[in-house]
């Protein structure tokens, strides 16, 4: 079972409580970052200088970290709720970091399992977007849907970690204070037990940026990494020795939902786009909104959007109940990946040859689409582990009955 962090959980009453925060964060995004996402885009734009406005616009706002707990800086915004805002949060890029969100997993992280040292170096300011965290999982050189192949070693000399390895595709890494790598300490342990999280100063002598990865064409600080004899103390180890595992599926359950929440937002904002040019458009003597093919486009759209976002708030509803999710987490990574891909490229047809340059966002976040089938696990590892578990209650002779895990997810 996905152990879910305490979201400072409330009263009965909390959506309501939490619905105009929802659409606080909705006209922030649409009405105070989608303009700053041009001036990102500007030659030459101090791009840490706008975020920083944005950020500083968010908390004046009072819509700054709202899923973080109430003890360590944030709003305490319930689970479910956040989960709803995630999906306003997930029109634009930029909101993750405008509005704080961007570090919830990793504030978790060090709120939970960190030596009280480095909560007292990062953890404050990371709330409040003062320092920036990453996170070094993937490797170049091993198929990285099996971690248990990750051959980043880091071996005690002493009182300290010395850890020598190769990691990329690492988000963030270029502006981080810290990188939490995950790193093979225990090659003889039962193989789920050999792996440790180390927190690691990105100052520190042996940690090298080798580059940062152009992807599809652009920069989006996804950099490559190697260590080499790089030293820590053994105090920078977060949570138990051989517990990586563990604290990995902390944060990437949750994760998985907020990402399919943001990629509903992706949609919703495409879907917007698409709508309107539909309606404004005029070819052949009428609306392109009055041709059936383009309203084909619409009804596919808004059929997938709909059964992405229902089977994701089933999943997060699951897993704010303790039941175990990951079937329906499973379905919502490979069902909402498909969906957020699909409805940006009809977005892109009804708009032509405006639709595949920047006067819109679509290009953008067309790129941004195709990611999702891979990162947070590739989709054929989704598909596969889900399919064998479901075979084997059959072959057990228990079958599996949608409507009782529903059931049971009630009583939960």
């Amino acid at each position: 079972m996905v152990e879910v962090p305490s979201l400072d959980q409330s009263t009965p009453g909390a959506s309501k409580e939490w619905a105009g925060k929802r659409a606080a964060v909705k006209e922030f995004v649409e009405q105070v970052v989608y303009p700053a996402e041009k001036q990102m885009a500007a030659q030459g734009a101090d791009r840490k200088q706008v975020m920083k406005g944005l950020m500083q616009q968010a908390k004046d706002a009072g819509l700054w970290a709202l899923g973080h707990p109430t003890e360590i800086g944030g709003q305490g915004m319930p689970f479910m709720d956040y989960v709803y805002v995630n999906e306003v949060v997930g029109r634009s890029e930029l909101a993750m970091g405008a509005l704080g969100t961007h570090s919830l997993q990793d504030s978790i992280m060090l709120h939970l399992y960190a030596d009280e040292e480095w909560k007292a170096r990062y953890l404050e300011p990371l709330v409040a977007g003062e320092v920036f965290p990453s996170f070094a999982m993937t490797e170049p050189n091993i198929a990285s849907s099996d971690p248990t192949q990750i051959e980043t070693k880091a071996e005690l000399d002493g009182n300290h970690w010395v850890i020598n390895g190769h990691k990329w595709f690492i988000t963030g890494a270029m502006n981080a204070a810290y990188t939490t790598i995950m790193c093979r300490t225990d090659p003889d342990a039962p193989r789920h037990e050999q792996f440790t999280m180390i927190v690691v100063p990105t100052d520190a002598e042996g940690y090298e940026i080798v580059r940062d990865v152009k992807v599809m064409g652009e920069y989006h600080d996804h950099c490559e990494l190697k260590f080499n004899n790089l030293r820590v103390p053994t105090a920078n180890t977060l949570g138990e020795r051989g517990q990586a595992f563990k604290i990995a599926q902390m944060r990437l359950g949750p994760g998985r939902i907020f990402h399919c929440m943001r990629w509903l937002g992706q949609a919703q904002r495409a879907f917007d786009l698409m709508c309107n040019r539909l309606n404004n458009r005029v070819a052949f003597g009428e609306r392109l909104a009055d041709k059936q093919l383009m309203q084909l486009h619409v009804f596919e759209s808004a059929a997938q959007i709909q059964a992405s976002r229902l089977l994701t708030l089933d999943a997060a509803r699951k897993m704010d109940s303790g039941s175990d999710a990951r079937i329906e987490i499973a379905l919502i990574k490979v069902v909402g990946a498909r969906m957020v891909h699909d409805v940006i490229d009809r977005a892109i047809q009804v708009h032509g040859a405006m639709g595949v340059t920047e006067d819109t966002p679509l290009e953008g976040m067309y790129r941004a689409a195709r990611f999702a089938r891979i990162y947070d696990g590739p989709d054929e590892v989704h598909i596969q582990s889900t399919a064998r578990r479901i075979l084997r209650e059959y072959d057990k002779g228990r079958g599996w009955d949608f409507g009782e895990r529903d059931l049971m997810a009630y009583e939960g």
